[in-house]
């Protein structure tokens, strides 16, 4: 099993298969417009100018399950991205990616790389593991996504690769996308 077993429907509602993407290396992201990790859609949006000729392909999925901090319809989730940040990877439609409600390709994702905490060299990463616990402590529970902007590499072939918690910016992961390409 690989990625490339998974269809998602893009932004604009068409249906996808993630076959499309073989033999690319990708970023699969879920992402939300009020968070305090939206910031990283900038250095996404970088990383994919930086390496889209050398075969990367970001794939972002928004979602509302994190306090709600994705309430727009996906055309306002779409324009704000393009607007805001340049985006011009896919983004997919608004979706769940954890509990049973996730989507099946994040089932997968979580169940092949799993959590092994947040960078505790970030700033926020004990404000966000302190919320969590106050507010969410069920999210600290297994290997669920925790927050917006979990970030998974993929291989050229479809494995997940590693699994980046939103304490680690995208920059920061240049080195291991430079091996895979």
């Amino acid at each position: 099993m690989s990625v490339y077993d998974f269809t998602a429907k893009t932004n604009s509602g068409e249906e996808k298969s993630l076959r499309d993407y073989e033999g690319k290396v990708l970023i699969i992201v879920n992402t939300a417009s009020k968070c305090g990790f939206t910031p990283q859609y900038k250095e996404l949006q970088e990383l994919y100018d930086k390496y889209k000729d050398k075969g990367l392909e970001i794939l972002g999925f928004p979602c509302n399950q994190f306090a709600g901090q994705e309430p727009g319809t996906n055309d306002e989730v779409r324009q704000f991205c393009r607007r805001n940040y340049g985006v011009s990877f896919q983004i997919f439609e608004k979706g769940d990616v954890r509990g049973e409600t996730a989507q099946p390709l994040f089932k997968y994702l979580t169940k092949e790389k799993k959590f092994e905490g947040f960078d505790k060299n970030h700033p926020i990463a004990e404000k966000l593991t302190e919320a969590l616990k106050a507010n969410f402590p069920e999210y600290l529970e297994g290997d669920g996504i925790k927050w917006n902007f979990t970030k998974f590499l993929i291989d050229r072939k479809g494995n997940p690769v590693k699994r980046f918690e939103p304490t680690t910016t995208p920059s920061d992961m240049a080195a291991d996308i430079e091996k895979l390409l």
